[in-house]
């Protein structure tokens, strides 16, 4: 498989090396094209792929075309790119709050992916949300699912609007994690523990729940559950976070991201 990466940044560099790692193409086979040029001769000397001058370069290589860029250099691209890309070239965008509609228009091209990965997708544990438009063959779908498969796990989805709520779910999600872990670790030493301690604690408790959760296929309020004593510590403690509004606040927080998302794509 042929790749052409229009973006070299943290993102685009995950899929690279992900699909470098699983041997679904090789480093000859894959072009790149950043506007900053110290990223791309990083990513030429790490992986030895090939270097673009050009984003008109870059896909002329491509069987698939991935755009990694940021949002507000999508209009420059896309008119750069505009009627270069051939019926067979799958196009396949990771672009925050980039519609298919736009992305069509913009490319002049009909064979269109639209996916959103997240952060942990960097050491394979990420998961992704996915849709393409009719155009799309069922052997590029096995392209896209493969490409993003590599990365962790992916889900398919019949309708475009999901994308922008997994954005506001799993694509901002890690943060809203980092900010518990960070808020956890403050919380711990606090009331007195060692700064390192708190941080393996709060790291080891968030990893062993999560796989607890996988293992044991039970819901989360049943778990939730089995956690609380009546009249102990834990209940104590959720009792805190009920009259701080916390459920609240993250439905507040996950809407207000989902709002974003979609004003991104006006």
């Amino acid at each position: 498989m042929k790749i052409a990466f229009i973006g070299g940044g943290n993102m685009g560099e995950a899929i690279l090396s992900a699909v470098l790692d699983k041997g679904l193409s090789r480093p000859p086979a894959i072009s790149v094209s950043d506007t900053a040029e110290a990223r791309c001769q990083y990513l030429e000397q790490k992986y030895g792929v090939a270097v673009m001058s050009s984003n008109r370069q870059a896909v002329d290589r491509g069987d698939v075309v991935v755009l990694a860029i940021k949002p507000q250099n999508l209009v420059e691209v896309m008119a750069e790119l505009n009627g270069q890309l051939t019926q067979k070239q799958l196009v396949l965008s990771i672009i925050a709050g980039a519609r298919i509609n736009t992305l069509c228009h913009g490319l002049n091209h009909n064979c269109v992916v639209r996916a959103m990965p997240n952060t942990p997708a960097q050491i394979g544990e990420g998961i992704s949300v996915w849709t393409a438009t009719p155009e799309v063959t069922e052997s590029q779908k096995e392209w896209a699912g493969s490409i993003l498969g590599a990365m962790g796990k992916e889900i398919y989805v019949d309708d475009e609007k999901y994308i922008d709520m997994a954005t506001a779910m799993s694509g901002s999600g890690p943060a809203y994690i980092f900010l518990f872990m960070e808020s956890l670790v403050d919380a711990a030493v606090h009331i007195g523990l060692p700064r390192d301690m708190a941080q393996e604690l709060v790291l080891e408790t968030i990893l062993g729940s999560g796989h607890f959760v996988q293992r044991s296929g039970k819901p989360l309020a049943e778990l939730r559950r089995m956690v609380t004593s009546p009249g102990g510590t834990t209940a104590e403690a959720l009792l805190q976070l009920e009259k701080g509004g916390f459920s609240e606040l993250v439905k507040q927080a996950v809407s207000a991201a989902y709002n974003k998302a979609k004003r991104l794509g006006d």
